[in-house]
């Protein structure tokens, strides 16, 4: 008893201080965010109580659908395309291929540059004169398809998220990498041993095994695409016409350029609900498919 006392005493002497300090640094400012979304103020002169008035103006306003639309554009795109894309590839790498540790460190390498070099790298490549990616649309003939690709308001939010797959197609390639070589070599052994094949092996023992890989995964890339904003900001500040416009975009813009900090404070709670609903539907669903 007096051991187990002395345990509780070291647990709570190392975990007190990271929770105070989350609690500084991220429930506080949540709740003044909230506090703030019930005021009409511009962070300076004194505030008007509003009560829930700015909420009721944030689902009033067509610009609000508009970002909110193009950031669940965003998500899906990175569920549907950007993970299917990762985990080919680290079930690829998983599998054994010459190089294997060469090609993982390429793959990496676009996570640890800065965000500011990746938007000013790919706005080259979208320039409409000397960019890659018209000079190689004329190379082969296609003259037609050459267009200002963060001009046009067709494009200009594919564009966006293009590099946005580009950055972080390898950090989630890693993490279900290092989840499919954490299986145990015996079950691959006693699959072939069976006569399966690679593809049965990924398709029927990998993929099932790293279900809550998958989930962490899901999770970080819609939250990612639903608070996404320097990427955006730069490539296109959310134009041309909002046509790339995203609600932390949105926020970002009612706060230093309108100063209506108390609306801002809106869409940011508004922000957080909404990355908190998402993580629960996705742990409901992969709770469904992980009792099935």
């Amino acid at each position: 008893m007096e051991r187990a006392l002395r345990d509780k005493k070291a647990i709570c002497f190392f975990v007190v201080p990271g929770l105070v300090w989350f609690c500084l640094i991220a429930l506080i400012p949540v709740f003044q965010s909230a506090y703030y979304s019930t005021l009409d103020w511009d962070g300076v002169t004194q505030a008007t109580f509003l009560g829930i008035d700015n909420y009721v103006n944030l689902f009033q306003d067509e610009l609000f659908y508009q970002a909110t639309l193009n950031s669940l554009i965003l998500a899906a795109a990175s569920v549907f395309i950007q993970l299917p894309i990762s985990m080919a590839l680290a079930l690829i790498l998983a599998n054994g291929v010459k190089g294997e540790n060469v090609y993982r460190n390429i793959f990496f390498v676009p996570v640890i540059i800065s965000t500011t070099v990746i938007a000013h790298l790919w706005m080259k490549i979208y320039h409409p004169n000397y960019g890659l990616l018209n000079m190689l649309l004329g190379a082969i003939g296609l003259e037609s398809w050459q267009r200002q690709w963060l001009g046009d308001t067709s494009t200009a939010l594919a564009a966006c998220f293009v590099p946005m797959v580009w950055q972080y197609i390898g950090y989630h390639m890693l993490l279900f990498y290092s989840a499919a070589k954490s299986i145990s070599q015996d079950i691959f052994e006693a699959a072939r041993v069976d006569g399966a094949n690679k593809w049965q092996i990924s398709m029927r023992i990998v993929i099932p095994q790293i279900v809550p890989m998958i989930k962490a995964c899901v999770i970080f890339a819609i939250i990612g695409s639903l608070k996404s904003f320097d990427l955006i900001y730069i490539l296109t500040r959310g134009g041309p016409v909002h046509a790339s416009e995203v609600t932390s975009l949105m926020m970002y813009t009612k706060i230093f350029t309108t100063n209506e900090y108390g609306y801002a404070s809106a869409i940011a709670i508004f922000i957080i609900v909404e990355c908190l609903v998402f993580t629960l539907l996705v742990q409901g669903i992969f709770g469904r498919i992980q009792k099935e």
